[in-house]
């Protein structure tokens, strides 16, 4: 057995957005996700609902191999979902999002921990910095607020 320390990277972000916590929460979800993050098309999703819930199951396309995401928070009443997504031999991420109402809609605070698994989720994680997550996590605020606001999809420009 080896134990060793793990390479980790967690971040934190507070989203504005517009609409109250019982709106925004459906969104938060791998079928409805398609609505308003544009080229999401998760491969399968295992779920007695067909929405999420605890202990769905989906696969998302990654290399070497698929990730594969477990939900194992999922309390709309609290505004909490959380999940473990693994892309094997790169990382092992947590991803929690909470929801609080706020005056003109809701704040989601957004944190993503990746642990490497390997070199490759080394390289991942050295590059997973606090100005990228930003750029990231603003354009996914940027498209439910879209969404929330006009009911469609911000589309992505494609040269």
């Amino acid at each position: 057995m080896r134990v060793t320390k793990p390479n980790r990277v967690t971040r934190t972000f507070k989203q504005q957005l517009v609409a109250e916590p019982s709106k925004v929460f459906p969104l938060l979800c791998p079928v409805r996700e398609a609505d308003w993050i544009d080229g999401w098309d998760p491969l399968v999703v295992f779920s007695e609902s067909g929405i999420a819930e605890p202990d769905s199951v989906f696969l998302t396309e990654a290399s070497p191999g698929n990730a594969i995401w477990y939900i194992t928070k999922h309390e709309p009443s609290n505004g909490l979902v959380e999940m473990i997504k693994i892309t094997p031999t790169i990382t092992a991420c947590k991803l929690t999002i909470e929801l609080r109402p706020v005056e003109g809609g809701s704040e989601a605070s957004i944190t993503y921990s990746h642990t490497s698994l390997g070199p490759e989720g080394d390289a991942f994680v050295a590059s997973f910095t606090e100005g990228y997550y930003r750029q990231f996590i603003q354009d996914w605020e940027a498209r439910v607020n879209h969404y929330l606001t006009h009911g469609s999809m911000l589309r992505t420009a494609r040269g």
